[in-house]
Formats: C-alpha cells, structure tokens, sequence
C-alpha cells in the first residue's frame, strides 16, 4: 500500500520535530565549552571533528602573536595597498534597510588603503566611534589561497610579506583531515567590527592575535531559531545625491538567504527554545569551530587582530544531509513579504 503525504501536516511535523531535536541535544550535551591547554594531536583533533561542538585552544603559538605591533606590521607592508571593507555601522555582509524602505543584503564598500592608513582609521574610529567603519575581513583566503598548494609562485597576496609570520597549514588539523586548508584569512578591526550571524560550509580554526573576540554561537539544529529569508543583494556605495554611503541595489545577483535576527545578544531576538552559547577569545587563545555552527562576532580594543583557517567540511556520509536537513530545504520566505509573521 502506498504512503499518503499529509502536505497540511507537514509544517506542523517538521515543526515540532526541529524542536524536539533541538532539546535533545542540549539535554544531552549542555551548555559548557571544552578548554584544552594546549593544542591536540591528530587523532585527538579527528574526534573533536566527528563530535562537532567547538572547543577553546590554548598554546597555539606562531610568529604572529610576538610580532605583530602597529610598527612591525607599518614596516612590513609599507605602501602595499591592502583591500578594507567601508559600512556606515560596523556590519559587513548584513542586512539592512534601502531604497523604498525594503531589506537587503549587503556587501561592503571596497576601499584599498596603506596599512598605516587602515590603523590611523581604526585608532580614530574607536577613539570616537565615528563612522563610516572599517573592518579588513576580505574572506578569500587573503593570506594564503588554495592555489598556493598547487602552485605557491601563482597564489599572490596583499599579505605576502606577512606570510613568514603565519602557517599555511596547522599540521595537527591536516593531518586529521587529510587535507590542506581552503583559505587562511586575516581580520582587522576594533569594537565598531560586527560579523551578522551566519554558518560556514568549513571546520574554522579561529585564532586571536591582538585584541578580544566575543563569540554568540547556536548549533546547526537551532538554525530554525534564525528565521532565514530571501533578501536582494545590494552594496554599499556613494551615490551622487549622498555624501556618505547608501545601498544600492544590484541587478545582476541572485537573493541571499540569510537570518532575519541582526542581533542575537538582545533581548527577545531568539525564542525561548534556543540555547546560545557564549565565549570571548583573548590573544592567544584558538577557537575549533565545527563546520554548520551558527555564529555572531563582537570585538573590543582600538585595534582587533584574529587569523583563521578553513579547511572544507567533509560532504561524504551523512553529516553534509544532515546538516542540510536542519538548516531547511523547503521554501524560504521572502524578508520583505509583510504578510509573513514567523
């Protein structure tokens, strides 16, 4: 006998059933994040991976955290222009109001500055929170690239006098992955640097070099929590009749889906049921993120200096089903549909 679908039930089943998975896994495995005092081994970082909850790394040294004064990295990159994300508030890669009052997502204005220029900046903005702010967080593996495995002459970089301070690889992390990383990125900010909430198709490893990062972070089957929809891709740009920077819609891009919660911390933007979790990265300090967690970003100091490698996440198995099970793959709603009251 074949099976009957129940279309009308079906909201109602998934509904719940998120929600009963969601419990589960915070009752059975709580609120607390592992600290371990010093790097792991490769088959102690292999079963970090296969449990996927983030833990705190201690004792993860390299060349940057002893070299990296305002003056090293001035005379390092001298007049290298160096690619830095401009917004009118602090958030990159969000969502924010446009023309005719809809959400968009949107990227940041691209400016290309000194490295003395992008410190003065950041030193003003902190000083003053004045904005426009400037956040150097270019995601494209702007320290090393994949290419630089396969051909290191081929992989150039705004960065690549810095790169004698900064591994390619973590060996521990490769090794247990069988795999070189896809990007190693350097981030520059201060207290006005905000990253929206969002999940990565990576196992990040997120080490801070200057500076403190405060992490809001929800696991893959609390993405229910967020509310994603659709919104249009637009950027931020100078527009003739604005002095400052005004969102300008693209044409030629396809919707993004992204959460609709701009802030997790405040108040009443989760429901009841989610169970965010809560951590701050000092100098020093490494963070194993697992691949699909959700997570929100706050700085604070005048100057914010952090590394990460992304290594891909293994699509093979069930993991890469799973994780897309959870995040959803029915029909997203549009962010702008006023008749939507999820």
């Amino acid at each position: 006998m074949a099976l009957e679908f129940d279309q009308e039930a079906s909201p109602r089943l998934t509904h719940d059933i998120v929600r009963w998975i969601s419990q589960e896994y915070h009752d059975m495995n709580g609120s607390s994040i592992q600290t371990l005092e010093s790097p792991p081994t490769a088959a102690e970082f292999a079963q970090l991976v296969h449990i996927s909850r983030p833990v705190v790394i201690k004792g993860f040294q390299i060349p940057a955290l002893k070299r990296w004064t305002d003056d090293y990295l001035r005379s390092k990159l001298q007049d290298q222009p160096i690619s830095v994300a401009i917004t009118p508030n602090g958030q990159a890669d969000a969502i924010a109001a446009g023309p005719g009052s809809r959400l968009f997502f949107v990227e940041p204005f691209i400016e290309k500055v000194s490295m003395e220029k992008l410190l003065e900046q950041l030193n003003a903005e902190h000083d003053s929170s004045n904005f426009p702010a400037s956040y150097l967080q270019s995601q494209n593996g702007n320290i090393y690239s994949n290419r630089f495995f396969e051909s290191p002459n081929d992989d150039s970089s705004e960065f690549g006098a810095l790169r004698e301070d900064v591994p390619s690889n973590i060996p521990w992390v490769t090794e247990a992955l069988g795999r070189n990383p896809d990007a190693v990125n350097l981030w520059i900010g201060n207290s006005n640097s905000i990253t929206s909430i969002h999940s990565d198709p990576y196992e990040n490893i997120y080490t801070v070099i200057r500076g403190s990062k405060h992490f809001t972070l929800l696991p893959p089957c609390e993405g229910w929590c967020l509310q994603e929809r659709m919104y249009p891709h637009a950027v931020y740009g100078h527009t003739n009749n604005s002095n400052g920077l005004s969102v300008v819609p693209s044409s030629d891009i396809p919707q993004v889906r992204w959460s609709s919660v701009i802030n997790p911390d405040l108040p009443g933007s989760l429901p009841p049921e989610a169970h965010p979790l809560h951590v701050t990265l000092e100098a020093g300090d490494t963070l194993y993120l697992p691949v699909g967690w959700w997570h929100y970003v706050q700085q604070s100091g005048p100057i914010t200096i952090a590394l990460n490698w992304w290594y891909d996440a293994e699509v093979r198995g069930m993991n890469w089903i799973w994780l897309s099970l959870l995040r959803g793959s029915g029909g997203v709603p549009s962010g702008n549909d006023e008749t939507d009251t999820r």
